[in-house]
């Protein structure tokens, strides 16, 4: 018999009537003989309904009291999926996460998962039930209550696959599945049957939103196959897997990703000296800013132009601590833009194909979008542009890689 975990995310799970029908489905799988396992995020909105409520007490809300609060939203929905399985004829019993004993350290509001104590679930499904597990939440070793961050559901669903050494973990979404590139912006945009950990990693983190960074790294590492699938319509959905496809004839392209939460700081006129990064970072880093994009320019009378670039929302502290070390430093000023956004092309594909940056940099010079910035690794090639020509450059992307197009076979 296989074990399936299965996570429904907040708009899956929205009405009643959605928990009903997620309860249908979870019925499907057990008659067809499956192990179940479900996590659930908490109805459509009622984090955002509870951290009001804690604003409304406190400007800044104290963390461990937040997470105390917030995490009842999950539990609201557990217990209802329960209730509607037992309606249906179906054992199913319902856990928080410190019920489970999903441990993790102290950092309140954003807890990272150390270990799973899974005797519980494995002795529930022993006796036939459906066990349903509240996502997002934890216990630390002093018994308080932890939330893991924005879309920690994601998280906990392939933590407890992996402790649990499931065969599949599926991620039920409002999308089928993952696509070369948001539907929104390109109507060709394909859905991909499978991707590799390393894509998908790349994707989240350069600007899908489809899954959570954390929860894929959490798949990669412990080799969970993960399946995107639509909540309420059935399909294949994709599969996120370890291996990456034989054939030599596969693009080398998987997909485009893109932010528009991207602000660019140029400090000019650096005198051209060793350390220099670190003296104009380091105090970035500090303030637990995240800096991506880096490029140095040294001119002719020795002095450099010094440009990165951070999330949009953390421009003006960035801003704020480059300003302070201007006169340490010696630079002649500093120059911000919050109208650029980011583009990328992933694929484990580029590996084996020459040629793709090229191709990428004729595509755009072809609309005549100017890049300003250019960064790659081995899967990926990222530049920089105008915001204002994004979904431009996307669509012409999308065609000059054939990725509307299935991959031959």
């Amino acid at each position: 018999m296989s074990l399936i975990v299965q996570k429904f995310g907040g708009t899956s799970v929205g009405t009643v009537e959605r928990i009903q029908a997620v309860a249908r489905k979870v019925a499907g799988f057990r008659d067809q003989g499956h192990d179940v396992v479900v996590v659930v995020s908490a109805m459509s909105g009622e984090t955002n309904r509870l951290i009001d409520l804690a604003k409304a007490m406190q400007a800044n809300p104290t963390p461990r009291e937040l997470d105390v609060l917030v995490s009842t939203g999950e539990q609201v929905t557990i217990s209802l999926l329960c209730m509607a399985l037992h309606e249906l004829g179906y054992g199913a019993k319902s856990y928080t996460g410190s019920q489970v004993r999903i441990l993790t350290d102290e950092a309140h509001t954003k807890a990272r998962i150390r270990e799973i104590d899974d005797h519980r679930i494995r002795s529930d499904l022993a006796e036939g039930n459906v066990v349903v597990v509240a996502g997002f939440q934890g216990v630390d070793e002093e018994g308080n209550i932890t939330t893991l961050g924005r879309g920690g559901s994601d998280t906990t669903g392939v933590a407890l696959a992996a402790a649990l050494k499931a065969d599949e973990c599926q991620i039920y979404t409002d999308v089928d599945g993952v696509y070369t590139t948001d539907p929104r912006v390109v109507d060709k945009a394909r859905r991909l049957d499978r991707i590799t950990f390393e894509e998908m990693l790349e994707m989240a983190s350069l600007g899908s939103k489809v899954l959570q960074i954390r929860a894929v790294e959490f798949a990669g590492k412990y080799n969970v196959p993960l399946r995107v699938l639509h909540a309420f319509e059935d399909g294949p959905g994709t599969l996120i897997s370890l291996e990456e496809e034989s054939d030599m004839e596969n693009p080398a392209i998987s997909g485009i990703a893109f932010t528009r939460d991207e602000a660019k700081i140029t400090v000019l006129g650096v005198p051209d000296t060793p350390g220099l990064a670190y003296q104009l970072l380091g105090p970035v880093s500090e303030a637990n800013i995240e800096v991506d994009v880096i490029v140095q320019n040294v001119a002719e009378d020795k002095t450099t132009d010094f440009t990165f670039t951070v999330s949009r929302g953390d421009m003006a502290k960035a801003e704020a601590i480059v300003k302070d070390l201007v006169q340490q430093t010696g630079a002649r000023e500093v120059k911000t833009d919050n109208t650029i956004a980011k583009v990328s092309l992933v694929g484990v594909g580029m590996r084996s194909h020459a040629g793709i940056a090229s191709k990428m940099f004729k595509a755009l010079a072809a609309e005549s979008i100017n890049i300003q910035l250019i960064t790659t690794s081995e899967i990926k090639v990222s530049v920089v542009i105008d915001e204002k020509y994004l979904e431009l450059a996307v669509r012409a992307l999308h065609a000059a890689f054939d990725l509307d197009k299935e991959p031959a076979t």
